[in-house]
């Protein structure tokens, strides 16, 4: 018998090779998924100008570093949305990425429709696709959940992301573009609370572990699932605090450790680490 339902994960099209550089843009989803991606030795960038909702800011990010010419240097590009609500300046109408902590009632709350949040995803894939025509874009929707628009008016949200990532994945043709479920997988494969974070609205640790399971499985190429399995052991290594730091076994195991880690380093020149 199954006791729940899998979501299936298109094949994408592609796969992630060890140690490439990856850029994440978006809600703090990004910052979870992107900070795994740090800790396995991607070279990664995470949200540069700090967290970013909605499609209009995601493009606000990369137009301001691509006006710095650091998008070409990417293989791929995860852009996870959050929301479909803008914040205007009224005195502007400018869509502002950070209230910056200022009044209320400086600025006016909007709904993107499906159209405008196709059309700025639209410049956004466009603006990358530019800056390096052999990026690999990623679109996902952050699977947190909003209680200050009440959870109705939080799956509607929801639903006009996906209906305008919908969109504009029928219309490309460039084979560039593929959806990661993280949002059907929280919400319909794990379907839990005891996967939630105490607030019960962001996903707990676990849950984050298998979102990252799922898409190392999808997405990873073999010689990338390879380096992780080399990599998981060097790392619990590196992690460990003896009660003795200066016994000689500890020093010993030191040593090892370093010798380990820099024919690692050889087989993958590409790795982000230092060695001591």
């Amino acid at each position: 018998m199954e006791f729940r339902t899998v979501v299936d994960i298109e094949e994408p099209g592609f796969r992630i090779g060890p140690c490439e550089q990856v850029l994440f843009v978006g809600s703090c989803f990004a910052d979870n998924i992107g900070r795994r991606f740090r800790d396995e030795q991607f070279r990664v960038t995470v949200n540069p100008y700090g967290v970013m909702y909605n499609p209009a800011s995601i493009l606000h990010t990369l137009e301001r570093m691509a006006s710095d010419a650091s998008l070409p240097t990417f293989s791929h590009a995860f852009l996870t949305l959050g929301t479909n609500h803008v914040y205007r300046l009224k005195e502007t109408g400018e869509i502002v990425d950070n209230c910056q902590k200022r009044p209320a009632s400086l600025f006016q709350e909007e709904e993107l429709s499906v159209e405008a949040c196709a059309d700025y995803l639209i410049r956004a894939v466009n603006l990358l696709l530019s800056q390096n025509p052999s990026m690999h874009i990623v679109l996902t929707v952050s699977p947190i959940r909003y209680r200050k628009y009440g959870y109705h008016r939080s799956q509607l949200s929801k639903a006009t992301l996906l209906l305008a990532i919908d969109r504009i994945l029928q219309a490309d043709h460039t084979a560039r573009l593929t959806y990661f479920p993280a949002y059907e997988i929280l919400n319909d494969e794990l379907r839990d609370y005891r996967f939630y974070a105490p607030d019960m609205l962001h996903p707990s640790e676990q849950a984050v572990d298998y979102l990252w399971e799922r898409l190392v499985e999808s997405y990873f190429s073999a010689e990338a699932k390879t380096f992780l399995e080399e990599w998981s052991p060097l790392k619990q290594a590196l992690a460990h605090r003896p009660l003795h730091p200066d016994s000689s076994e500890y020093l010993h195991f030191r040593q090892q450790t370093r010798q380990r880690l820099q024919a690692l380093k050889e087989k993958y020149p590409a790795m982000d680490i230092k060695i001591e």
